[in-house]
């Protein structure tokens, strides 16, 4: 119970209210439970239907390789590592599987996050909310419109003193260079150009060629999220990096392990030596979260082996 201006107010009216406007305004979100394995074809309640709402891009999640990998990795390591990786939660197959990601999408090194969205989240507080070593700074973010809700509540989570926000177009790139160009002179510390690489609600890819070049052009850090492209842009499944010729460009890099690679769960950030040895120390999601479990790892490090090895899955798209 909770009192409001006088009055006795039961909290549980107010979830009620709030979800019987939901439903009228035909925003409310039901689930459906599938009694069948991820696939092409699953079952819904006793009949077999077409799945056209997956994320599990490539059949990773049902492959057979990748569910061996998962068992063995349970049958060596156990169910989980109970422990964040600063503890004991560090094994040496998560290891593998950042330096494996790092190959693949041509960084020099990368951290595993719980999700992309715990990545995300992240990545702008541990960068935006540190003095290192300066009195007083401000920093200023530059955002797609129909970013991901991720990079915008990552963003939420920066002090507002101390970083300016700003939102360009969806896509436009000219709209982008005006804001830029506004700031060139201003006393920023950090300029960071946040945009998905693939926009999965529009379907469209970013302008990553003219964002590389409006990076360097005003001294801006590129972020892109790359979590509906892994695995499936590009000649050999890179990502929109690898799809527009510039691979290795990109300065931040995420993405998910619970799409295209598998569609468990999982999350990775791809950068400098650096920027990834910070990250590990300053990234509150990282610190206070326990890491991946080893069925997880061992599947992933299997979907970006069969990835590597095997150019067939992606050209099948």
């Amino acid at each position: 119970m909770e009192a409001t201006k006088g009055k006795t107010m039961n909290v549980n009216e107010l979830f009620a209210s709030e979800l019987k406007r939901l439903e009228e305004s035909k925003t409310y979100k039901y689930e459906t439970a599938l009694e069948s394995p991820q696939a092409g074809v699953v079952k819904v309640r006793g009949k077999n239907v077409i799945m056209l709402a997956s994320n599990n891009y490539l059949g990773m999640s049902n492959h057979r390789k990748i569910r061996k990998a998962a068992a063995e990795g349970i049958r060596k390591y156990g169910f989980g590592v109970a422990s964040v990786r600063f503890l004991c939660g560090t094994q040496t197959i998560h290891l593998e599987l950042e330096k494996q990601v790092s190959k693949f999408v041509g960084a020099e090194d990368t951290i595993l996050f719980s999700s992309c969205f715990a990545a995300n989240e992240g990545f702008f507080a541990s960068l935006t909310n540190e003095k290192l070593g300066y009195e007083s700074y401000k920093d200023v973010i530059y955002s797609d419109r129909l970013n991901h809700a991720s990079i915008i509540d990552g963003q939420r989570l920066c002090r507002a003193e101390t970083v300016d926000k700003k939102i360009y177009e969806h896509a436009n790139t000219a709209h982008l260079e005006q804001l830029l160009e506004e700031d060139r002179n201003k006393d920023y510390r950090f300029r960071i150009v946040a945009t998905d690489g693939v926009f999965s609600m529009e379907g469209d890819l970013a302008p990553l060629p003219r964002l590389v070049e409006l990076a360097r052009q005003y001294g801006a850090m590129l972020f892109v999220d790359d979590s509906h492209a892994i695995g499936v842009c590009g000649k050999t499944g890179r990502g929109t990096p690898e799809h527009f010729g510039v691979l290795g460009n990109v300065d931040v890099l995420t993405g998910t392990l619970g799409k295209a690679i598998g569609g468990a769960s999982g999350g990775y950030i791809s950068g400098s030596r650096e920027l990834i040895a910070y990250l590990r120390q300053k990234s509150r999601p990282y610190t206070f979260s326990n890491s991946l479990p080893p069925s997880i790892v061992e599947a992933c490090k299997a979907s970006f082996k069969l990835l590597s090895r095997d150019r067939s899955l992606v050209g099948r798209l």
